[in-house]
């Protein structure tokens, strides 16, 4: 019978659909002017039999009018409803005209009480064929049945949309607020969170979804990591106030990954054979608020250190970075430790190493910011090569066993301070190598992680967002480009090569980038992922236009990876290792004192040069422009 049913159903065409609506309109209308005259005198007196007529006339075309079979049963909800109540309203008006005109008094009561039966009846009738339409379709579809977890008003907004869904059946609400627990919401039950596993055994449920917008990142992350230990499909699902525009979108609809617009496989979620590396250890990592370094944490949280220390000069930063970690750390037993400092301040880097037992760090601290560190090259090469030297020193007094530098590739034949200064570090962290008989040093050079700070994907998403234009510095500029997750993880894994023997130490291992992406057709991809469209010369009425803005100085064309020729292989496909030179023990002291007496009188052009005699590939801004 049911199969029966759903096949017709399926053959309807959407004309004969809506003349079904328009029948179950115009049946609807004599049949409520008969109950008014039975509710009103017992029996159907002449003048309905009259009216009979013109009800259907005038039903018809009131419906018709407003567009009543138009209005899709799955999406028969309170507006719908309210146009119902309209058509009431007009009908029972025109039949009160109709016999007003025909010299027969009609009492108001009548004329009320035939409205408010019309609307009842209507409504019902409606409500009646989609519940049986849903039960049609359900024929041959189990259905992917689904919790919600959050009874707030995206919650109940989420199921509602759901029942009109037959392939997806919300059965149950979980919420952490005990007063809901027990309430009926839109039909399902509120549970406790307590009672999920249970819920999901029983119900045979397979997904979770999260519908909790306002939830702090953190929080959900807590919320996720359990569901998932408990074999379930976990989504998040914006407010639909974020969907309209009436909330800031971007940041918090989850389901935006960067990694689309690259091209390129990710690597597997869990960290491989590595992360027996870092479990239990007391673990730094410097810079800890910026992006790759809190990436970095988030990460190496998961693996269960026995401590995990933030060390970061930015007080706001660290104080984002801290509160987020203690709460994804609640209930796993791992130490976090805030620092607030500079990694320049080598008594305070000592201290932190021997205090808190470090045996793993993990160097993500530097300026990198072209434009500003080029104007502010003192700055720039004090925090990124001394710092480097300060903290490296402190990690080797105190025996670490394993120190890895967060580099890029912005380090290879340079042609800005910033790079320049990342440059000096692989050299500082190459000459310690080779002089250090109990920490294992090596580094770890990629490019760009999408949406870090600085990065060019938050820069037009912002820029589209407000309608362009979108700056651009050159049409044929490329860039090396990995999500942050990916990044992180790679970086993990690279730095357990030294645990595993498979370092000498002073490796530079190289993440393998894959093929670079030409950022005209980053733009264009985002524009047309935003439901933009470019205005160029050939489309002169698009949305967003693309500006060229010219290279900054000191950024080049094309980014590299190696600065010699020659990779060999690690355990790990995505990770290579690079042979290349180092300067000597008395080359590298040599180019630092120069470094150290150009910022003692704050020369900047001496600094400029102290780079240039030791960095290779590195020119002079005034040379670099000569170029171009």
């Amino acid at each position: 019978m049911k199969k029966l049913l759903f096949g017709l159903v399926d053959r309807l065409t959407r004309g004969q659909k809506r003349i079904a609506m328009l029948l179950s309109d115009l049946l609807v209308a004599p049949l409520a002017l008969l109950m008014t005259g039975i509710f009103i005198r017992g029996q159907a007196s002449a003048l309905e039999w009259v009216l009979f007529p013109a009800s259907v006339l005038i039903a018809g075309g009131i419906s018709v009018l407003l567009g009543m079979p138009r209005i899709k049963l799955n999406a028969y909800e309170s507006v719908a409803i309210l146009k119902t109540a309209a058509f009431a309203s007009m009908l029972t008006m025109a039949l009160a005209l109709v016999a007003t005109l025909s010299g027969v008094h009609v009492p108001a009561a009548a004329a009320i009480l035939y409205g408010l039966l019309f609307f009842i009846l209507a409504v019902a009738t409606r409500m009646a064929m989609l519940h049986a339409l849903l039960w049609v379709l359900q024929v041959d579809q189990k259905g992917c049945r689904v919790i919600i977890y959050g009874a707030g008003n995206t919650g109940t907004q989420l199921a509602a949309a759901l029942r009109s869904r037959g392939a997806i059946r919300p059965i149950a609400f979980v919420d952490d607020n005990p007063t809901l627990h027990g309430m009926i919401i839109g039909g399902l039950k509120v549970h406790p969170a307590e009672r999920l596993e249970r819920l999901v055994r029983e119900r045979d449920v397979t997904r979770v979804l999260l519908a909790m917008p306002s939830e702090s990142p953190a929080r959900l992350a807590k919320i996720v990591q359990r569901l998932q230990a408990e074999g379930l499909d976990v989504q998040t699902v914006p407010s639909f106030a974020q969907l309209v525009g009436e909330e800031k979108l971007v940041d918090n609809l989850s389901p935006f990954t960067f990694g689309r617009f690259l091209g390129r496989q990710q690597i597997e979620d869990a960290l491989p054979q590595g992360a027996d590396a870092y479990v239990g250890r007391a673990i730094l990592v410097s810079g800890a608020g910026g992006s790759v370094g809190s990436e970095l944490c988030r990460q190496l949280l998961l693996i269960r250190p026995r401590r995990i220390v933030l060390f970061e000069i930015s007080e706001i930063a660290l104080y984002n970075i801290d509160r987020e970690l203690r709460e994804m750390a609640e209930g796993t037993g791992v130490e976090i430790v805030p620092v607030l400092g500079s990694v320049t301040d080598s008594r305070l880097a000592r201290m932190v190493m021997q205090d808190h037992e470090v045996e793993v760090v993990f160097h993500a601290a530097a300026y990198k910011h072209v434009p500003l560190v080029e104007h502010n090259p003192i700055a720039g090469l004090a925090n990124n090569v001394l710092g480097t030297r300060t903290l490296a020193d402190a990690a080797h007094e105190a025996r670490v066993a394993r120190f890895i530098l967060i580099s890029t590739d912005k380090a290879v034949r340079p042609t800005n301070v910033m790079g320049a200064s990342k440059r000096l570090a692989e050299l500082v962290i190459q000459d310690l190598a080779k002089r250090s008989k109990g920490t294992i040093f090596s580094m770890v050079r990629f490019g760009n992680v999408l949406g870090s700070s600085g990065s060019v994907i938050p820069l037009f998403k912002e820029q589209i967002a407000r309608g362009g234009p979108v700056t651009l510095t050159h049409e044929d500029v490329t860039r090396f480009f990995m999500t942050i997750s990916e990044a992180a993880r790679l970086v993990l894994l690279a730095g357990s090569f030294a645990h595993q023997g498979e370092s000498r130490g002073g490796d530079v291992f190289v993440l393998d980038m894959g093929k670079p992406v030409r950022i005209r057709d980053l733009a264009v991809q985002m524009i047309e992922a935003a439901g933009k469209s470019v205005r160029d010369e050939r489309n002169p009425f698009g949305d967003i236009e693309i500006v060229v803005t010219g290279l900054r100085p000191g950024e080049k064309l094309h980014e590299e990876l190696l600065i010699g020729e020659g990779l060999l292989t690690t355990p790990h496909s995505k990770i290579l290792r690079a042979q290349e030179d180092s300067l000597s023990e008395l080359e590298m002291a040599t180019a630092l004192r120069a470094l150290r007496s150009a910022m003692a009188t704050g020369d900047a052009e001496a600094a400029r040069r102290v780079i240039l005699s030791w960095v290779e590939g590195y020119r002079l801004p005034e040379v670099v422009a000569a170029k171009r």
